[in-house]
């Protein structure tokens, strides 16, 4: 049977939370070295990231090309075993319907990221 993950570490320094304004790679970069191995992987449906600078320049991008207005949400909680852990989100503007759906399917080792797999829903899935 699954446990619920608890991550307050990633909740604390949710990169999605830095307001607007702040977004940047290097202000990414500290968090994301935090919670990923230095040699951790980004994987996403048409590209990949390796590395701190790496992933946290895709985060970049990605939080970029959003509206101002969108947050990201977990969709139920954080759960997992043995040193993987799945998280289904949502983002969208803020007591909005979701503008789009996903899951984040990661692993594990000693206590940060190695790897991370993100997958979106289809539209209207």
């Amino acid at each position: 049977m699954a446990r619920q993950v608890r991550s307050e570490r990633a909740e604390a320094h949710d990169i999605t939370a830095i307001p607007r304004e702040k977004r940047s790679r290097s202000n990414n970069e500290p968090v994301v070295a935090e919670l990923y191995a230095e040699n951790a992987v980004l994987y996403e449906a048409d590209a990949s990231a390796k590395g701190h600078a790496a992933i946290s320049e895709a985060v970049t991008a990605l939080l970029a090309h959003l509206p101002p207005n969108f947050v990201f949400s977990a969709a139920g909680p954080a759960i997992g075993h043995h040193n993987i852990g799945r998280l289904k989100w949502r983002s969208g503007p803020p007591d909005s319907p979701a503008a789009v759906t996903g899951m984040d399917i990661a692993h594990f080792e000693q206590g940060r990221i190695h790897s991370v797999y993100v997958f979106l829903e289809p539209t209207g899935a």
